[in-house]
């Protein structure tokens, strides 16, 4: 769990100085800053999608996994239930931030198989160098929407820690046809997430996050 520790603080630690950063910065800087997060994370998220997209032994997968859990979740109504959750504590700006910010941090190839090399060899390589990719993003994500982008970090370290603990519990379950798989779909959420903030089109990508959970399901089953 040491990798998952640091890549913690380092989110933490970047929030907190982009917070900082953020007073010194006038409202017109503060808009390129949100220009500059929608374009990287829809490059991210396409990047995302190109890499894996060749590996990939599903081919028309991602597209039922983004129409299913596009569907669940707009009859869960994630989206307008986080809103209502937002506008409750008064978090504005910033529950688009942390959608943004929790997808960038945990949909990636070195934020999944980071915490399964850890636990099945002992190696933190990748979860550093996670946690150095993300010290980054969040003083930059910070220095765009405040001090409140300090609770990705929790959600992070349950994230990679339940990833930490089925890898121990079950070895080999997370297999690489299922990492391909989610970083096919969660690219595309990345992308949908950068689309909604250059203010191209509301994706209302927090209503796709059941999308994740369709290749999971579907590769744990054709794995029997």
């Amino acid at each position: 769990m040491l990798g998952t520790i640091v890549n913690t603080g380092t989110i933490l630690a970047g929030s907190i100085a982009g917070s900082i950063l953020k007073k010194g910065i006038k409202e017109e800087y503060q808009g390129a800053l949100f220009n500059a997060m929608g374009l990287a994370a829809a490059g991210l998220g396409i990047n995302s999608v190109v890499q894996n997209m060749p590996k990939s032994n599903f081919p028309v997968l991602f597209i039922i996994s983004l129409a299913l859990g596009s569907l669940i979740g707009t009859i869960l109504d994630l989206n307008g239930k986080f809103q209502q959750l937002s506008s409750r504590f008064s978090f504005g700006k910033l529950g688009e931030g942390l959608s943004t910010g929790i997808l960038l941090y945990c949909i990636g190839t070195l934020s999944i198989l980071g915490p399964i090399n850890s636990a099945l060899t002992g190696d933190n390589t990748f979860l550093f160098t996670n946690a150095t990719l993300d010290l980054v993003t969040s003083t930059v994500l910070s220095a765009t929407y405040g001090i409140g982008m300090t609770l990705a970090a929790p959600v992070l370290f349950c994230w990679q820690g339940s990833i930490f603990l089925l890898a121990k519990m079950l070895g080999n379950f997370m297999t690489a046809d299922m990492m391909t798989e989610i970083s096919i779909v969660g690219g595309f959420l990345i992308a949908s997430s950068g689309i909604s903030i250059l203010g191209i089109k509301d994706c209302k990508t927090l209503n796709m996050l059941p999308s994740l959970i369709i290749p999971v399901i579907w590769c744990a089953v054709m794995a029997f």
